[in-house]
């Protein structure tokens, strides 16, 4: 299954927490790092408190379902020292399973296409770099997508 993932860090050292990450989705079993976009910096969401945002995408190639991949993402975050105390707040590595192939998923773990694709010029751009060609399910081609966000605010590295 071709899977795109959102990363994002705004804490000690966003870049190499974004590098660690990647290397160890790499490592886990039955997980290929297909292609990383550039790394994007970015304020905080809702004018948050606290340093710009470094974002990156990747895809990946994967044979585990969309739950243990999941699964596999929260185990990189806790490995990472990620708190969750504040929605939108600040994180060592935060990642986000934006698509799964085709497949659109509703459950109370995950939701695919992620909930908030249409909104992150964060997520979009990068997403287009490595693909140009790409479908989000529903909600039609990644150029119209981008075409409807700001990017104005969106910095690459």
């Amino acid at each position: 299954m071709l899977v795109y993932i959102g990363l994002g860090s705004n804490l000690e050292n966003p870049k190499v927490q974004i590098e660690k990450a990647l290397s160890a989705l790499n490592l886990s079993n039955e997980v290929t790092v297909n292609k990383v976009s550039s790394f994007y910096e970015s304020k905080p969401l809702l004018d948050m408190p606290g340093p710009n945002y470094i974002n990156a995408v990747c895809s990946i190639k994967t044979s585990l379902d969309a739950i243990d991949l999941l699964d596999v993402c929260q185990g990189i975050e806790n490995d990472q020292k990620r708190v969750r105390e504040v929605k939108w707040g600040s994180r060592t590595i935060d990642l986000d399973i934006l698509l799964y192939g085709q497949q659109v998923i509703s459950s109370e773990r995950l939701s695919i296409p992620h909930p908030e694709i249409t909104n992150r010029a964060f997520v979009l751009v990068p997403m287009y770099e490595i693909d140009k060609e790409i479908k989000v399910p529903i909600l039609g081609s990644i150029k119209k997508l981008i075409d409807r966000v700001n990017t104005q605010d969106l910095k690459k590295l």
